[in-house]
């Protein structure tokens, strides 16, 4: 009996290049600094809705079981002109899975002369979600949030997504990952109608904040070494990452706040 050979064999075929080195060498997979052969894992994302549109943020870090892989990884992606995507799950093939929706509405825009609807992107997203759910079984999840400015409607718009890539429209918020309990509920004390971008600002920091103090795998704004959360802002203007600057100090007002409510507790 001759040897099968690994590029050909059906029972070896794989959907993606890492799934392929996953199985025949997974000596040659990144370890993203952690030092570990536990997989990677990317955690808290959250998205809302403000007067002009769409916040969408995440934390910084990927954990590998318990350890921390990464501190300054980035979680939100602009996908194109009017909508982003935030990944929480394994990063490698979340961002796999971004990069391919990228490309593909770019090319349906040059084909078709015009943009997908803000539905029908939403449910492109959801089937190449479902297109990971073998390795998903494995393991190797991918649960994104997907935010974008409805040109048609005039309203920004907020999708969920579970492992098989089911979509959902949320209302007005939604956090997902190991901390996004925790950021929800903040997110459910917190929102209001009519809220502006800097009240946006201020209450998804104060989620994430919240759900690092709660979720060992989530980080809160880190001072000492300038790591900030990522945030992104998406109107009828376009998609927009918010300045560095700008997160950083509402991040130090966040934990200043905070620093003084438990200095008048007399817990500091």
């Amino acid at each position: 009996m001759t040897d099968r050979n690994p590029l050909t064999d059906p029972a070896r075929l794989r959907s993606s290049f890492t799934d392929f080195l996953r199985a025949d060498r997974p000596d040659l997979l990144p370890t993203m600094g952690a030092g570990t052969d536990e997989d990677v894992h990317a955690t808290t994302i959250l998205a809302l809705r403000y007067t002009d549109g769409v916040l969408m943020a995440g934390d910084r870090r990927a954990t590998a079981g318990m350890s921390i892989a990464m501190s300054d990884i980035e979680k939100v992606f602009p996908t194109d002109s009017h909508s982003a995507v935030a990944i929480s799950g394994t990063p490698g093939p979340a961002i796999e899975i971004v990069r391919l929706f990228q490309t593909e509405l770019e090319y349906y825009e040059k084909v078709e002369g015009e943009t997908l609807s803000l539905a029908g992107k939403a449910n492109h997203l959801g089937r190449l979600i479902r297109g990971n759910f073998p390795a998903a079984l494995q393991g190797l999840i991918v649960v994104p949030l997907f935010g974008g400015y409805d040109l048609r409607a005039g309203v920004g718009r907020i999708y969920s997504y579970d492992v098989t890539g089911g979509a959902y429209v949320e209302a007005d918020y939604y956090a997902t990952g190991s901390g996004g309990v925790h950021a929800k509920n903040t997110l459910k004390r917190l929102w209001d109608d009519g809220l502006d971008r800097a009240a946006a600002m201020r209450m998804a920091i104060e989620s994430l904040t919240d759900a690092a103090e709660e979720d060992a795998a989530t980080a809160g704004p880190d001072i000492v070494h300038g790591v900030y959360p990522t945030v992104f802002s998406i109107t009828a203007e376009g998609v927009h990452e918010v300045p560095d600057a700008e997160v950083e100090t509402v991040s130090r007002a966040v934990l200043d706040d905070r620093t003084a409510r438990a200095a008048r507790r007399g817990t500091v």
